[in-house]
């Protein structure tokens, strides 16, 4: 099997994770389906050029800011973290899943996974 399939099925498995934790803490479905694919308007960097959409994408697309949130969450208890934690992280699991990795300043269609 290929370090890129053993990759894919690695985010596969987190989003199916995160999936099930969110309707374990008995979270909006709608609120998930609403908020799913949030992160995708750091794309819209790309209106201005390649390097502030590489920059504006790779911020709302790393695992950095929703486990700060989960950290503050745990320190806080305020549910509503937890919860943006959560589908924040199964939108980047998600788009992991499909291929879309982190950008370089080259353009969109190049990742830290792959040249797309």
């Amino acid at each position: 099997m290929s370090n890129r399939i053993i990759v894919k099925w690695e985010y596969i498995l987190l989003l199916l994770l995160t999936v099930v934790a969110y309707i374990t803490w008995e979270f909006s479905i709608l609120a998930f389906v609403i908020f799913l694919f949030l992160p995708d308007v750091f794309m819209f960097g790309y209106l201005l050029n390649k390097k502030v959409g590489a920059i504006l994408y790779n911020i709302g697309h790393t695992f950095i800011f929703p486990l700060l949130i989960l950290g503050i969450y745990f320190v806080i208890k305020e549910p509503i973290l937890l919860m943006v934690s959560l589908i924040w992280s199964a939108h980047i699991s998600m788009d992991r899943a499909l291929g879309y990795g982190l950008k370089y300043e080259e353009g969109f269609k190049v990742t830290h996974i792959q040249k797309i």
